[in-house]
């Protein structure tokens, strides 16, 4: 803006300001926080709807069809059907796409009461919580696309709680989340089909190093990825780890087992456990049997920077469950699975 446009600006501003403080209480603007909230109402209800028409029509390059109004983050505007279809304004909504933005992303953390509370806070708009609730089920969220070749994946399970009629216990139900890492995530609820799916429309590099726990539900949707794919299945080091501390006994020979597997050598690690007949012993070594081919060097994929622990989906899990575990929350069935792709969707950064 030039010097010209900054004058005559500051003139039209200093103008307008003298005018919508001759219309503000006195008493409303004794403190500085008065004055924000006072300022931010006189902009919402005056200035913003004068302004925004402008810019439609000048951007639109229109101004027939019927008329719709719309609430905003600069106030209340009216728009024609064909200026909103030519803006990106979504048909039958009351909602500003940068107010249902908010909206997403407050709703993506906390209660839709409290996102109700907050957002007017924030933005001096009353959404009201049923509103607040409306908007995220009736909200396409797109599934999210890795551009880049993706090196590493890890799958876990986590737990939401659904609703159950009055006087019936709660019911937990599991869900599965996935971590393509340095990439994205997310969730799916009853849908395993759905994440094999989505997982095998990523640019998978090859090898795929693929790491998980020893849950067998995890292990059989590793086996559905692309099979032109070459995969490197990795057992969590700090699940072996917790395995092997359940064997207990002498610290010494934990120790040793430990040193034998941190280089991926099982028979060593079994040979360490001889003249000891115990049923502890007998089910970690069939655990390390049954996981045998996922027991890799460890030592060698951690020095060449190579992830060999599933911290970063149990990262994501937690992350998850922040949202579908606040306390007290209980969800109908049916409405698992959106509340788990708003929140991945945030955690992807995609209202930010």
């Amino acid at each position: 803006m030039d010097e010209g446009k900054q004058a005559r600006l500051k003139a039209l501003t200093d103008e307008l300001a003298a005018l919508l403080y001759e219309e503000t209480d006195p008493e409303a603007v004794k403190t500085l926080g008065g004055i924000e909230t006072a300022v931010r109402g006189h902009l919402l209800e005056h200035v913003g709807p004068a302004l925004g028409p402008f810019f439609i029509r000048t951007s639109s390059g229109t101004t027939r069809g019927r008329q719709r109004n719309v609430t905003s983050i600069i106030g209340r505007l009216s728009l024609s059907e064909p200026q909103g279809h030519r803006l990106g304004l979504k048909a039958r909504t009351q909602w500003s796409p940068q107010l249902e933005r908010c909206c997403l992303l407050l709703r993506a953390n906390e209660a839709y009461a409290h996102a109700a509370e907050d957002i007017a806070v924030l933005t001096g708009i009353a959404v009201s919580k049923s509103t607040q609730q409306r908007l995220v089920h009736r909200q396409e969220f797109p599934d999210e696309q890795v551009d880049n070749g993706v090196k590493a994946m890890s799958l876990d399970g986590g737990k939401v709680r659904l609703r159950t009629p009055d006087g019936q216990p709660s019911e937990w139900r599991d869900y599965k989340a996935v971590n393509l890492h340095q990439c994205c995530v997310a969730a799916f609820f009853k849908a395993n089909d759905a994440l094999v799916e989505w997982v095998n429309q990523q640019p998978l590099a090859s090898p795929l190093v693929c790491l998980g726990d020893g849950h067998d539900g995890i292990w059989n949707l590793v086996a559905q990825i692309e099979p032109s794919v070459q995969r490197i299945e990795i057992l969590d080091w700090y699940h072996l780890m917790e395995n092997l501390g359940k064997v207990g006994g002498s610290q010494q020979r934990l120790d040793a087992v430990e040193s034998c597997l941190w280089r991926g050598d099982v028979d060593a690690a079994v040979r360490q456990f001889r003249g000891w007949s115990h049923e502890r012993v007998d089910r970690f070594i069939g655990y390390l049997a049954k996981h045998r081919h996922r027991i890799v060097n460890y030592a060698y994929y951690h020095a060449e920077g190579i992830s060999v622990g599933s911290g970063e989906i149990e990262s994501t899990v937690k992350q998850i469950g922040q949202r579908v575990k606040i306390s007290g929350a209980q969800w109908a069935e049916d409405n698992v699975q959106q509340v788990l792709r708003q929140r991945y969707a945030y955690l992807n950064r995609c209202f930010s």
